[in-house]
């Protein structure tokens, strides 16, 4: 079983659409698709059948007030209005729908990875989970901490699965993969420091202390994922497929040509998976 990896990074996460988009032109199909934050939303489209959709969600509608904007944080509390972009956007009569029909059909096994902000552990979602206008959870995989509040699913607040399992190969291949492709949106060398997540790590404590926690330790979770997929990668099991250069963006970064640059290098890079599917066959 051959699986994917998107692992998102917020707008960088316009590189793994790129990707995905010239495995839908070359007819590259993955029996197995895990998606983190706004990877989630890459494979929803990829499996949608649904080219150069997401790139339209990163390069033209992230640049409205309604998808992310201060206005937004100071009327509803969270930067991002995941409910704008997944549902007045993404529901069957939005403006730029998924097509979940053909996700329906889609014999691929689908996870979506979210946080349990109570606990701080990891939650897979599968396709059970993704229900015709109902997106909760691809809302609860993409829900950043202190940007958004968290999301409910079933009771449960949660936030961006990138807290607790931002490179989910291990689960790919307990789900049982043979070999699995993974999708980073920053080189493969850059590694996640820990200043990065430690303020907001702390501004979280008071309200979710375990969530906090974890954040803190995004850092190693992040870099201890990666180097396990260049150990999978060594032994043929594993491709990693990653930008050379970030093009100046981090996780919100708003600037079309940056974003361009950035879809275009996964366009490119699609052909490393051809490559390594050619030779695994």
């Amino acid at each position: 079983m051959i699986g994917v990896v998107d692992v998102g990074g917020g707008l960088r996460g316009i590189y793994g659409a790129g990707v995905l988009d010239y495995c839908l032109d070359n007819g590259i199909q993955f029996h197995y698709c895990i998606g983190v934050s706004a990877g989630s939303a890459n494979i929803a489209a990829y499996l949608a059948k649904q080219r150069g959709r997401n790139y339209r969600y990163y390069a033209e509608y992230s640049f409205r007030k309604e998808y992310m904007s201060t206005r937004n944080f100071f009327r509803k509390g969270s930067y991002i209005d995941l409910e704008y972009v997944y549902g007045t956007l993404a529901k069957a009569d939005g403006e730029d729908p998924l097509n979940y029909t053909e996700i329906q059909k889609s014999s691929s096994q689908i996870r979506v990875v979210a946080t349990n902000a109570l606990t701080g552990k990891p939650l897979y979602f599968d396709n059970k989970a993704i229900l015709q206008d109902d997106y909760h959870v691809l809302m609860a995989s993409s829900c950043i901490p202190l940007v958004c509040r968290p999301f409910m699913v079933d009771g449960i607040p949660c936030y961006d699965g990138g807290l607790s399992d931002p490179v989910p190969i291990q689960k790919a291949f307990d789900d049982g993969c043979d070999k699995v492709v993974v999708i980073l949106t920053k080189p493969q060398n850059l590694l996640r420091k820990a200043k990065n997540d430690a303020i907001p790590a702390r501004l979280l404590r008071k309200t979710y202390p375990k969530a906090a926690h974890a954040l803190k330790m995004r850092y190693k979770t992040y870099n201890d994922g990666v180097a396990l997929a260049e150990k999978y990668a060594k032994e043929d099991k594993a491709l990693i497929v990653a930008p050379d250069t970030c093009c100046g963006m981090n996780t919100l970064t708003k600037n079309k040509a940056c974003m361009d640059r950035m879809y275009q290098k996964g366009l490119k890079d699609g052909v490393k998976i051809l490559d390594f599917l050619a030779y695994t066959e």
